[in-house]
């Protein structure tokens, strides 16, 4: 099966993957946004982790010298399928939650699409493409609500 080639960890924080966000439903949504955007991927690999775990993932490997909620490594060789790692900073997200004032298993969800649009190739680079990515997780959103009922 499909779903049970995505897998998550957990590096300096707990498990935020409790009900009603499931990592069956979370797996489901996932496989979704891959089959719709037409793309197969072999392992996907989703760490949630502290701040300062992704900061030093992210000057080691960007040489950016900034928090962030979320990196994206596309570990693709080609011709393989997609294969990637994200990146969740689990502080971030909940920060932005409340800054934006959506509750956070909708928040965690949106930046997990998020990274999962990165590897099958959108970007948010222009207001354009950010424009498209935003709309794409929104979509999704609106998927994984009506699996949660």
């Amino acid at each position: 099966m499909i779903s049970q080639r995505i897998f998550f960890a957990t590096h300096e924080v707990s498990n935020p993957l409790r009900s009603p966000l499931t990592k069956a439903r979370v797996r489901q949504a996932i496989c979704y946004l891959f089959q719709q955007e037409q793309q197969r991927f072999s392992r996907l690999l989703y760490v949630f982790c502290s701040d300062a775990y992704l900061l030093a993932l992210n000057q080691q490997y960007l040489q950016h010298d900034t928090y962030t909620d979320i990196l994206t490594f596309d570990l693709t060789t080609p011709p393989q399928l997609l294969e990637g790692e994200i990146y969740i900073s689990i502080l971030r997200v909940k920060e932005n939650a409340r800054k934006f004032g959506v509750p956070f298993p909708e928040e965690l969800a949106r930046v997990m699409f998020h990274g999962a649009l990165h590897l099958c190739g959108y970007d948010d680079q222009d207001e354009k493409s950010r424009q498209l990515m935003r709309a794409k997780e929104e979509a999704y959103l609106a998927y994984l609500r009506g699996l949660l009922g």
